[in-house]
């Protein structure tokens, strides 16, 4: 009782003090080492996760979705749609994202990736505005997953919120 009655009395020091300055959020040195494994089935999932990552997230080239998505791509991102079309209207059209031609290697950075069974998941650096600090920012961590059906990802995770409307 007396542990809790102690705490109890923390909380209003805790909640009225400032924010302690966080650690930024930064990737490793070689990002495409991460995405090779000595299991087959999960080192042939983690490079079609790298050719999503490289090819189609940071190189726009949604042409080539096919190679690496499923036709019926689930997808739990409230922002885009279920399938692939959906997925490549989401991108190409919604968000308006030109394809770039030079894409040998990975240039997002990566914190980690880690993979079970038929599910991918990358870990990577986020910045936002600071909301407390006007034109300040600060880094968080974003994830992906999918899960692998036949070496292509047939559904996808991610910490995606509602957007706003255009106005």
């Amino acid at each position: 009782m007396k542990l809790q009655k102690n705490f109890l009395a923390l909380v209003p020091l805790v909640l009225c003090s400032p924010l302690l300055a966080q650690e930024p959020v930064v990737g490793v040195e070689d990002p495409e080492s991460l995405f090779v494994d000595e299991d087959p089935e999960i080192h042939r999932n983690k490079q079609t996760t790298l050719h999503i990552m490289r090819e189609l997230l940071q190189c726009n080239q949604w042409d080539r979705a096919g190679e690496w998505l499923t036709d019926r791509y689930i997808q739990h991102n409230p922002n885009a749609e279920s399938g692939l079309e959906g997925v490549i209207y989401f991108f190409t059209e919604v968000m308006g994202r030109e394809p770039t031609e030079n894409c040998d290697e990975l240039t997002t950075e990566i914190v980690a990736v880690i993979a079970e069974d038929d599910y991918v998941t990358v870990l990577w650096p986020r910045e936002y505005d600071d909301p407390r600090n006007p034109g300040e920012t600060y880094t968080t961590t974003w994830f992906d997953t999918w899960r692998f059906v036949d070496g292509k990802a047939d559904e996808h995770w991610d910490p995606a919120t509602i957007a706003p409307p255009a106005e």
